[in-house]
């Protein structure tokens, strides 16, 4: 007889946030603690990877008992247990699969492996538990920025993806050279509502007719360029107009490719995920021209966009429901294909 409720325990550790969340048939969210390292790497400007690692080791133990507590449950009420494989930080990774093993071995509980991006995507499951692929999912963070045909639970084809700099590494260039701080992201969102969009033109790079593909990298440059040549005429930089032009230039190719792609494929849902999802220009230009063209859009709120477990919790359940088991020689990858 096949249970009613599949509970999940879920750990994310890929990159700087550590998580752990308890997750129901996939879709009901019982806890999701999430430590951040966002001021620890402020200092350098980045994520330095020998520090997250570190971090994580301290943190881990204590998220995982804290999403326990919140939910009122403990190993015994625990169905298996899903943690991110890849791709991220090795060493970050690492000491997420080595905590979850552990669990697995100590309690006697299934592991299972998640694709990071198919957790990603799965976060639109917890906050719109009616949606259902098929879909087109765009992924935009601070390492991803993928097209993704979801026609499954746990199928997937990569449509188009960034030949060079993800959409938030860009906007962390740009905040960089601006003076803004890190992470980049939510400052240029924030600023570019007092600039004006339409002061500097910067190049649309929309690659070859009909790809869906994407290159940031030439734009950090081209926003240097107009800083140093402004420097050198001895003018004033309006900074807000920087980060809006900017901020219109990468964003009118991610809608345009985005809104193409769901067109092409006949579906009526687009599916944001990712931290840069978070970006209140993005949703307002993308369910615009969604609306002109009868798509729905789902978008998970802030909390489920940035890095957290309970979107592994909701992509492992799916995995789990489909036959897929790990045993103890998971291993991380840096590189994962989806």
């Amino acid at each position: 007889m096949e249970k009613e409720k599949i509970i999940t325990l879920a750990i994310e550790s890929s990159c700087d946030e550590t998580a752990a969340a308890i997750v129901v048939n996939g879709r009901s969210l019982l806890s999701n603690i999430i430590s951040s390292q966002i001021e620890t790497h402020k200092l350098y400007g980045g994520v330095v990877p020998e520090i997250a690692s570190r971090q994580h080791l301290i943190n881990i133990n204590d998220v995982v008992t804290m999403a326990l507590e919140e939910a009122s449950m403990s190993f015994d009420d625990i169905d298996f247990i899903s943690v991110t494989k890849g791709p991220g930080l090795v060493g970050a990774l690492l000491i997420g699969i080595a905590t979850a093993k552990a669990y697995s071995l100590a309690f006697n509980k299934p592991l299972l492996g998640v694709h990071h991006i198919q957790g990603h995507i799965s976060a639109n499951y917890i906050s719109s538990p009616e949606l259902k692929p098929p879909f087109i999912s765009l992924v935009i963070s601070g390492g991803h920025t993928n097209i993704v045909d979801v026609t499954d639970y746990d199928k997937y084809e990569v449509l188009g993806q960034t030949r060079d700099d993800a959409i938030g590494e860009a906007y962390d260039k740009v905040a960089r050279v601006l003076g803004l701080g890190y992470p980049g992201g939510p400052l240029i969102d924030k600023i570019a509502k007092e600039g004006n969009p339409e002061a500097i033109h910067f190049k649309r790079v929309m690659l070859e007719k009909d790809s869906l593909d994407f290159s940031f990298s030439g734009i950090k440059t081209a926003v240097l360029n107009y800083i140093n040549s402004e420097k050198q005429a001895g003018r004033d930089i309006q900074i807000p107009d920087v980060a809006a032009s900017f901020q219109q230039a990468v964003l009118d190719v991610l809608v345009n490719k985005t809104i193409s792609a769901v067109k092409d494929s006949k579906y009526d849902k687009l599916v944001l995920a990712g931290g840069v999802a978070s970006n209140s220009k993005l949703r307002d230009m993308l369910e615009k021209e969604a609306n002109n063209n009868n798509i729905q859009v789902f978008c998970p709120p802030p909390i489920l966009c940035t890095d957290n477990a309970a979107m592994i919790g909701a992509a492992g359940y799916y995995n789990y429901m489909k036959g897929y088991r790990d045993d103890l020689s998971l291993d991380a990858h840096a590189h994962l294909p989806l």
